[in-house]
């Protein structure tokens, strides 16, 4: 149970310290004294959100904690081991949220700093606070399916069916995208298969086009000198400068007869001609050595130009570097092989498919049947809570509407809470059927049947008795006093009905003077009690009347009311 409450510096409160004991509390005081208050303040304990300007004026943080004492099997504590928070002295769990007036703010479990997420999950296993307007929360469809699945402790089926639809889900996904791209290269296939013969044949490696390049170069410089080597054979060839020095030598000789041999002028002549003639035919043995050495293949050059302008021809057609096409030609052949061996890649996908799809209708299925089940039960137990509560003729419902061709990760379901509150009339949604006086007993019979499937530590209740009075009021009463049996319960109230109900009644007032307004609680004792429900019946000025009309609230039903156990000090 929450077994006390500490408030330093929030909206109205400067400091209160609040000891709680089990059964019901009533909170009770003038409309704006500020019972909400308490309620928001609690919320913050527990990681709710904090309002803008909710840190009193002038006071540089808030502080806010609660402390719980829950049960030894209660959930909360394997919670907390599982985030590695100790359990306090005595066994407590004491949530506590610091607020700085310029926003930041710290959460705290057992004095162990924890994120404010860690500390609303903590949170909602210990307290459920229903405001004013909660009861809209269960207008709305879309909470129903939950509630019922917590009522019949659903919720682990829940998951599994909804961990098996994200399964489903992701493999259908899979192939979708996997048909996308399929199709796309299909739309591309013959390009693709000319992409892969072409660059296959063509087998270009990366760094090629610089061997190739720098080998033409070589070959080509080669062919020049070659070139010239040849010319310069070519002029001391046959026909060109030896013929001439050859002839030139044997018309020197004959004409060297003429001469004696002594003394003979052309002697000299014809031995320089001759060793002319010896040089040159040296030189051009050693140009053609030289030429030979050299010996450019011309089809070998050729066949490197066509390898290189191959290359380059193909880079431009592509779009691509040489050194890039390797690259393209894998991507091609890769895309290719997704259409050659899609089909049988896909079969394995359907076949997953299928198989993740039986197994989530399975589950559904199953988890359909379950909410059935569990529906019957509610609504019994509903029925039960209708009669205490002046709706013993209203009738409450829950419809499922199983349609397996709109599955989804909440299963196959859709679930609404149906009301007739007159005999014979058709069932309608509660949000259109029930009034304003009937939703806030609606929602406090649903409340008490979904309590003893809950583990929350205590149950709180912002003007539950809305729009009811007299026997309508008391029977809220007395049901909130029922259910403070199982839980402690909480309960802020404007009827005095409900607050006689009560084992301990606190009342809220709010302290004025030129300098502050604050908000002030204090727990009631018997005598006080009586002024308070009486101020309560009659209004600002309190009659004897109404005195004794609060005795006989009090006095009456005191056998029905929990008796407040003593309460312990924080």
């Amino acid at each position: 149970m929450l077994t006390a409450l500490h408030i330093q510096d929030f909206v109205l409160i400067d400091q209160l310290s609040l000891p709680l004991g089990q059964g019901l509390t009533a909170l009770t005081g003038e409309t704006g004294a500020g019972k909400s208050i308490l309620l928001e303040a609690l919320g913050l304990a527990a990681g709710g959100r904090m309002a803008r300007g909710a840190v009193r004026r002038g006071a540089a943080k808030g502080v806010v904690a609660a402390a719980f004492e829950p049960g030894a099997d209660h959930p909360v504590w394997a919670a907390l081991e599982t985030n590695a928070i100790s359990a306090g002295d005595d066994d407590q769990v004491i949530l506590k949220r610091i607020q700085g007036a310029d926003g930041k703010s710290r959460a705290f479990i057992n004095d162990q700093p924890v994120s404010i997420g860690l500390l609303k999950t903590i949170g909602e296993m210990l307290i459920e606070i229903h405001g004013q307007h909660d009861g809209v929360s269960f207008l709305s469809a879309s909470t129903h399916r939950g509630l019922l699945d917590d009522f019949g402790g659903l919720a682990v089926s829940a998951r599994n069916v909804d961990a098996l639809w994200s399964a489903w889900r992701d493999i259908e996904g899979e192939i979708d995208e996997r048909r996308r791209a399929r199709d796309q290269n299909l739309r591309e296939a013959d390009y693709l298969r000319h992409v892969v013969a072409e660059l296959g044949e063509l087998a270009a490696a990366a760094g090629e086009e610089t061997a190739l390049a720098e080998k033409r170069g070589e070959m080509m410089a080669a062919q020049k000198v070659t070139e010239d080597l040849a010319a310069a054979a070519s002029v001391m060839s046959e026909d060109a400068l030896e013929g001439r020095l050859s002839s030139a030598a044997h018309r020197l000789v004959r004409a060297s007869a003429a001469f004696g041999a002594e003394d003979n002028p052309l002697s000299e002549a014809i031995e320089k001609i001759e060793r002319a003639l010896s040089e040159v035919l040296e030189a051009k043995s050693a140009v053609e050595d030289a030429a030979e050495r050299l010996c450019i293949d011309e089809r070998e050059l050729e066949e490197t130009e066509e390898r290189l302008f191959a290359l380059r021809a193909a880079a431009r057609k592509h779009g691509v570097t040489t050194d890039l096409l390797p690259e393209f030609y894998e991507k091609a052949a890769a895309a290719l092989s997704t259409i050659d061996d899609g089909e049988a890649r896909f079969g394995d996908l359907e076949a997953q498919a299928k198989k993740a799809r039986a197994a989530y209708f399975a589950a559904a299925g199953a988890l359909s049947d379950a909410r059935v089940a569990a529906a019957a039960t509610l609504d019994a137990a509903v029925a039960r809570e209708l009669e205490p509560l002046k709706l013993g003729k209203a009738v409450f419902a829950t419809r499922i509407a199983r349609n397996d061709d709109k599955p989804g990760a909440a299963g196959v379901d859709a679930v609404e809470f149906m009301v007739a509150t007159n005999p014979g009339a058709p069932l309608g949604p509660l949000k259109t059927i029930a009034s304003g006086g009937e939703l806030s007993r609606f929602v406090l019979a649903m409340k008490a049947a979904l309590a003893a499937k809950e583990n929350r530590t205590v149950i709180i209740f912002d003007e539950v008795d809305a729009g009811v009075g007299g026997a309508v009021a008391d029977a809220v009463g007395e049901r909130l006093a029922r259910l403070a049996m199982d839980a402690q319960v909480l309960v802020v109230t404007h009827s005095p009905q409900v607050a006689a109900r009560a084992a301990t009644q606190w009342r809220v007032e709010k302290d004025q003077d030129e300098a502050q307004t604050v908000t002030r609680v204090r727990a009631l004792d018997a005598d006080e009690r009586i002024e308070e429900i009486a101020r309560m019946l009659s209004g600002a000025t309190v009659s004897d009347e109404a005195r004794a009309a609060a005795r006989r609230l009090l006095g009456a039903p005191a056998a029905k009311r929990a008796k407040a156990p003593k309460r312990k000090r924080a």
